[in-house]
């Protein structure tokens, strides 16, 4: 091409580059978008041969790609990726497409060449990704699994599938419904609406039983999160994960809790019956059976909070919003009641809503009746304040008693061996200590034989 053509000049401000090609792969020209990309300017690589500058590996199939083109009978062009030694060594990727149209006023055949660097470099850290990933889904005993927004197809599922739900992934992959016959019947309709809220971008907890060939006795708990893309749906994705030992434990927790509190409180019931006909019988005896009295009291209260612990653990509820502020004033209230000597003040309460468990009321009454029952006096007093704070709220308990036993304070702030539970007084605090850490929180215990006991819950901000 002449220096001074009107096309040249057009060629030089292309993005892309542009070179012709003689019959042996040797340039002829070359435009200016050879420098940009490569570093060369077109007067270095006019004349040389194009092939000795793309990589060793890659030459070949360039090289018989060109040569396709050229011999081909009728128009042909071929696309073609691969390396390009770049003026300060590296490798550059080009895809350049080639092809055997060729025209006496051009001198030689026209390649176009585009930087894809990028894009190769994004594939690659994909395909990288993509195979760390399937390492780990390949041993994790969850199942991995995706699907489009309407279930009609599998993206993917991991080997684990076959162990826990019973069938094959081949079958999945046949049928993406066939997970459904997998599941039992009487939980077929509640997965099926945990997957239309799923189609409808809401994300799902649920548990529920699989596996036919065991006769549904394995439990699974199900988390599934729609993922969207310009707002609407577009895959789903999850895991479920293998609960039949929990679920297990958890039953025989309950039942050994229904038939100890029962017979517990039948027997304490007996003994307290018989210690009142004794004090009606013997008069003098009643300062003896005042302590089995006090005594047989202090089980059945114990009882009825290990039936309270027993339900919160073995409740799987998320949480909810509480309106702390709320929950607060019903604890004085009640505890009021109960203690009607002691003087149970309020020093500050702030409007805050937390994502916690119910149970948190439980938590604060606890904390002010164990104040109260503690006291050196008849009539003590306990004050609780509730603030708001940048990352949730702070309830804190006060009291001007004895310090706490360590014992007791490490229950409360987490920092207990579960052997600790033989030497602690009881399972109020520990009922303390679970329900705030279900509902994500944490307690600070402060004592001291001066300043008394400051009990601080620190719960999170509510996500709405």
């Amino acid at each position: 091409m002449d220096g001074s053509d009107p096309h040249r000049l057009l060629l030089d401000q292309a993005q892309d580059k542009v070179a012709l090609l003689d019959d042996d792969g040797t340039f002829t020209y070359v435009n200016e978008a050879s420098e940009r990309i490569l570093g060369f300017s077109p007067e270095e690589l006019v004349g040389e041969n194009a092939f000795e500058y793309i990589h060793q590996d890659d030459r070949e199939a360039v090289s018989s790609a060109f040569r396709e083109a050229l011999s081909a009978e009728e128009f042909s062009e071929i696309t073609v990726e691969y390396r390009h030694r770049a003026a300060d060594g590296s490798w550059v990727w080009l895809e350049s497409r080639m092809s055997n149209l060729t025209d006496d006023a051009l001198d030689g055949y026209v390649v176009s060449s585009r930087d894809i660097s990028d894009r190769v470099r994004a594939e690659r850290e994909r395909e990288e990704t993509a195979a760390h990933l399937g390492e780990i889904s390949s041993v994790s005993s969850d199942v991995l699994w995706m699907f489009n927004a309407d279930w009609s197809e599998l993206l993917f599922v991991n080997p684990s599938y076959e162990e826990i739900y019973g069938t094959s992934v081949a079958e999945l992959r046949g049928d993406p419904s066939a997970f459904l016959d997998a599941i039992h019947p009487d939980d077929v309709p509640a997965v099926r609406e945990a997957m239309e809220r799923l189609s409808e971008g809401t994300p799902v907890d649920v548990e529920h039983r699989v596996n036919p060939d065991e006769d549904y006795n394995r439990w699974v708990w199900v988390q599934g999160e729609p993922i969207t893309v310009d707002g609407e749906v577009a895959r789903i994705t999850g895991f479920t994960r293998d609960v039949t030992d929990r679920r297990r434990r958890e039953r025989q927790l309950v039942v050994m809790d229904n038939l100890l509190r029962h017979n517990l409180r039948n027997d304490l019931n007996l003994i307290l019956g018989t210690v009142e006909t004794m004090e009606s019988a013997v008069p003098e005896s009643t300062e003896h059976t005042a302590v089995i009295r006090r005594v047989g009291e202090q089980l059945l209260a114990t009882a009825e909070k290990e039936r309270e612990i027993i339900e919160l653990i073995t409740d799987h509820r998320n949480g909810e919003p509480i309106a702390v502020h709320e929950a607060v004033e019903e604890c004085v209230e009640r505890v009021r009641e109960r203690f009607p000597a002691a003087s149970v003040e309020v020093a500050s309460l702030d409007r805050v809503v937390v994502d916690g468990r119910a149970e948190l009321r439980s938590a604060v009454t606890e904390l002010l009746e164990n104040a109260v029952r503690h006291a050196d006096d008849d009539a003590p007093t306990v004050t609780v304040g509730l603030r708001r704070t940048a990352d949730g709220a702070e309830i804190v308990v006060r009291d001007d008693h004895a310090p706490i036993p360590a014992v007791e304070a490490n229950v409360l702030t987490g920092d207990h061996d579960m052997t600790d539970v033989y030497h602690s007084s009881g399972l109020g605090f520990w009922l303390v200590y679970w329900s705030v850490e279900l509902s994500g929180g944490s307690v600070a215990v402060e004592s001291g034989d001066e300043r008394g006991n400051e009990i601080t819950i620190r719960l999170p901000a509510s996500g709405e």
